[in-house]
């Protein structure tokens, strides 16, 4: 029995096409190690077409309303608090009609209580300011909090991480 060696234009065929192979998978790895995780919010993340436009004006009209509610001013995102003392998140949203603002600890709606008091301002026509105050702040305190703008328009929201920390006199 005679062994047929393959041509060489074969041999040449399939290496190349283990090189192309090789290359991609490469590519493919180190594209992933140099996405940031999670700190940046795509396009293709949140679900906005690439465009940042919309199909139908309609849609385009909804989405991009000036009227909507929007939160122009908020407290600094990371926040660590002295324990017994007291934590206090700002909240300045405008919007027509004037937007009402709600506030989650831990993705649950919070409201007044003995330690926890929510304070609202209106503003004009189209403005509300909100501010919750915690004293004194315990270890249970900890958590994500998070305000809510809203009116008939659009949703938007802060969010404030919070940890505690032990003073020492």
């Amino acid at each position: 029995m005679q062994r047929t060696r393959p041509s060489t234009n074969v041999t040449l065929y399939v290496c190349i096409v283990v090189l192309l192979l090789v290359s991609i998978a490469i590519d493919d790895v180190e594209a992933r190690r140099g996405r940031a995780r999670g700190r940046t919010k795509s396009r293709m993340q949140i679900g906005l077409p690439i465009t940042g436009k919309y199909r139908d004006p309609e849609s385009d009209q909804y989405y991009n309303n000036n009227n909507g509610a929007k939160i122009t001013l908020a407290s600094h995102f990371d926040y660590e608090y002295v324990l017994g003392h007291k934590i206090a998140f700002l909240c300045v949203a405008r919007g027509t009609p004037r937007p009402t603002i709600t506030w989650f600890k831990d993705g649950v709606e919070i409201f007044s209580h003995l330690y926890l008091h929510v304070h609202e301002w209106y503003i004009g026509k189209d403005k509300v300011k909100s501010k919750i105050e915690i004293d004194p702040a315990t270890q249970m305190d900890a958590g994500v909090y998070e305000c809510t703008a809203d009116n008939m328009y659009s949703i938007d929201r802060r969010s404030f991480k919070t940890d505690f920390s032990i003073a020492f006199d």
